[in-house]
């Protein structure tokens, strides 16, 4: 970076702003302060407004800080307070790689000289890959007050988080540092010297000591970051950092952050199997188009009333033979005359009933015995649209046939629907692609030849979640196993994955790994999706039996090319879900089928009744056939079989696990022929025999 200007960018943020960028007075300020502090240091800075909005917060710093010529300095002004809206540094926080306590000390004595309500701001600075970022109050005042405190210091630090050698930097000392700054160190005081004597104490006391130093978090609880791979043992946390949410609070998470479906339009064919409908579709064409019969026999020309003069029994000659295929122009039908006629065939013009072949008798033959001549009619009581089917009578041109949030189903009757109206092409909700890959060095390929050795497990998650997957209609993408590696397999595998995988270089729209998200020293999927692809965790555990470890997060991504252009950044999904079978499989039906069912479209179709689409698992009322042993704190999703009764009718579960014991969540087989998994609230003892209680159904009911 030598003899290189640094680049800045200045990211405000205020909803008054954004609306109405002409009241923003921090951008005009903070340049000042770049250019008092030299062209030679600083290019002119770029600037950017944003509402309070954490997503678009950390969109616009990884947007800044991800790419391959990355800003140096990333400065976010506004949002640093204690209001309800504040969430400027719980936005930053998780982005950082590397924090920087000393900047923000700097600036908050700065302020504090000031004016003590410097105590109320709650600055965050540390690095991004090679970008320094650092938030400002949102008062231009305040923000100018800040800057100025560590400007001179700012030139050192992005050089450093550049990659420059600190050896070199460093060679003339401290000394020269400060001069090439341009800043003096603080003068000393008597009374402060007691802070750096070399007299530790050895005592138990909560003093520093070098030999009893008292184990402590490295990172706020507002943080709630992971583990640092990078970090020793003595700092790796002894408890999660992540809260315990519940269930239903994990569930309005993922919808809040499950983005909404995006419409595409496809060709009708038996490949929309499974699509939502994204717009009503209207008939393009009456069914049927014309006058139809609905049996064999003969069209007549039946009389308007019986005073008309005429009527159809009789015998009459055999004008013609009109069949249900595709055909040029029909001949009208002359007075007197009958037309021979098969079921769907249209009527000859004039012809407006028909008469069953079983009301009529052959009369004669044409002269070569092959054709009838002519036909006896043996009623009289034939009427106007008898055995006929009006044009449009089964649906109506013009009219809705499908709406917006049905699902195209493999029964065919929408497909059927679509087609006999004429409809070409119809707009549906696109569906998502999702990738699967399981974690872990211990895992073997399930088809492996190999006799297994040591530790050595086969990879049983991995073909059933795409199993399930497949089973939904989902197309899904196998990404393999992934060792634990921070900056190997592991990282390489979620940005292939985001990339784009196949030979249609398609990214997925969510991904499910398996394994890795415990607190060992070896789960990495946390703090690798944190640290090195900039991911946001929005949750790491939920109180729930089997499937605590549970996490869903975010990670911004932006496509690399497009042919329609220009694309913006959006998010992309990914479920890490427990390594154990049973955990895997119960936490993909609960969390990750909602999800995308909400991609899908399933729930854009109107409420009906004042019911709220459900998306996910139905949920339906059972009966226990036996006593279930309850958690005392935890949810727990047991799995059953649920049966129909032929006596009562009514739904009974029985547990894949022996009766009146709990469930391991490591146990394959407990899911093996369940259908359904019981929703058992926490509870001593147990729920007793003939309990009503929830379960989410995974398959179809079975008869007893």
């Amino acid at each position: 970076m030598t003899g290189q200007r640094l680049k800045a960018a200045i990211l405000v943020v205020s909803d008054t702003a954004a609306r109405d960028p002409s009241t923003d007075r921090v951008i005009g300020t903070l340049g000042d302060v770049f250019d008092a502090a030299g062209s030679t240091s600083w290019e002119q800075p770029i600037a950017k407004i944003v509402p309070d909005d954490v997503l678009q917060i950390q969109q616009s710093v990884c947007g800044w800080a991800d790419g391959h010529d990355p800003f140096n300095l990333i400065l976010i002004s506004g949002g640093t307070g204690f209001a309800v809206k504040d969430n400027t540094p719980e936005a930053v926080s998780p982005l950082l790689h590397r924090q920087a306590p000393g900047l923000v000390h700097g600036m908050i004595a700065a302020s504090l000289s000031v004016t003590p309500f410097a105590m109320m701001a709650r600055p965050v600075a540390g690095t991004r890959n090679k970008s320094l970022v650092i938030t400002l109050p949102g008062s231009p005042k305040g923000a100018k007050e800040n800057l100025e405190a560590i400007i001179k210091l700012l030139p050192h630090a992005c050089t450093q988080a550049a990659g420059a050698d600190s050896r070199t930097l460093h060679a003339g000392g401290v000394k020269k540092l400060e001069a090439e700054a341009g800043v003096k160190p603080e003068p000393k005081h008597e009374h402060h010297h007691h802070h750096h004597d070399h007299s530790h104490s050895h005592s138990h006391s909560h003093s520093h000591a070098h030999g009893h130093a008292i184990p402590r978090a490295h990172t706020t609880p507002s943080e709630r970051q992971s583990n640092d791979p990078a970090a020793g043992a003595n700092r790796r946390y002894r408890e999660s950092p992540y809260p315990m949410l519940s269930v239903e609070d994990a569930l309005k998470i993922i919808s809040e952050q499950t983005p909404d479906p995006e419409v595409i339009e496809l060709a009708v064919s038996t490949d929309l199997v499974g699509y939502v409908i994204a717009e009503d579709v209207y008939a393009a064409e009456a069914v049927p188009a014309y006058l139809a019969s609905i049996v064999d026999g003969y069209a007549v020309i039946a009389p308007s009333s019986p005073d008309a003069g005429s009527n159809t029994k009789g015998i009459f000659p055999v004008a013609s033979i009109t069949h249900a295929n595709e055909g040029g122009t029909l001949t009208p039908l002359e007075p007197g005359t009958i037309a021979r006629i098969t079921t769907g065939a249209p009527l000859p013009p004039n012809a407006n009933a028909v008469v069953m072949v079983e009301d009529t008798l052959l009369a004669s033959s044409t002269p070569d015995g092959d054709e009838e001549a002519t036909v006896e009619i043996l009623t009289g009581e034939i009427k106007p649209n008898e055995n006929v089917r009006q044009p449009g009578s089964d649906v109506t041109l013009g009219s809705k046939i499908l709406g917006r949030g049905d699902l195209i189903t493999p029964v065919g009757g929408e497909i059927g629907l679509l087609a006999s109206t004429g409809t070409k092409t119809v707009k549906v909700f696109k569906k998502p692609t999702v990738g699967v890959f399981s974690t872990g060095d211990e895992l073997v390929e399930h088809d492996d030849p190999r006799t297994l050795q040591g530790g050595q497990i086969r990879d049983s998650n991995r073909p059933s979640i795409l199993s399930c997957l497949k089973s939904w209609g989902i197309p899904a993408v196998d990404l393999g196993i992934a060792r634990d590696t921070p900056a190997g397999e592991l990282e390489a595998s979620l940005r292939n994955a985001l990339r784009g995988v196949g030979k249609s270089n398609n990214s997925v729209d969510v991904i499910i790994t398996t394994g890795g998200v415990s607190m060992g020293e070896l789960d990495l999927l946390k703090p690798t999706i944190e640290r090195s692809i900039g991911g946001t965790i929005h949750f790491g555990r939920v109180s729930m039996k089997p499937g605590k470890p549970t996490t869903f997060a975010t990670v911004p991504y932006k496509p690399t090319s497009s042919s329609q252009g220009q694309q913006e950044r959006s998010n992309r999904l990914i479920f890490s879900l427990p390594g154990n079978p049973a955990s895997a499989l119960v936490t993909l039906n609960l969390f990750v089928l909602p999800s995308l069912h909400k991609m899908l479209g399933l729930g854009q179709k109107p409420a009906a009744l004042g019911l709220t689409p459900s998306l996910g698992l139905p949920l339906v009322s059972v009966t226990l056939s036996h006593s279930f042993p309850l958690d005392a704190k935890r949810t727990e999703y047991h799995r059953a079989i649920v049966t129909v009764s032929r006596m009562d009718g009514r739904l009974y579960a029985t547990s894949t696990g022996a009766e009146g014991v709990g469930q391991r969540s490591s146990r394959v087989g407990s899911l093996a022929s369940a259908n359904a998994l019981l929703v058992l609230q926490p509870g001593k003892g147990t729920a007793a025999q003939g309990t009503l209680v929830e379960a989410l159904m995974m398959g179809p009911v079975l008869a007893e």
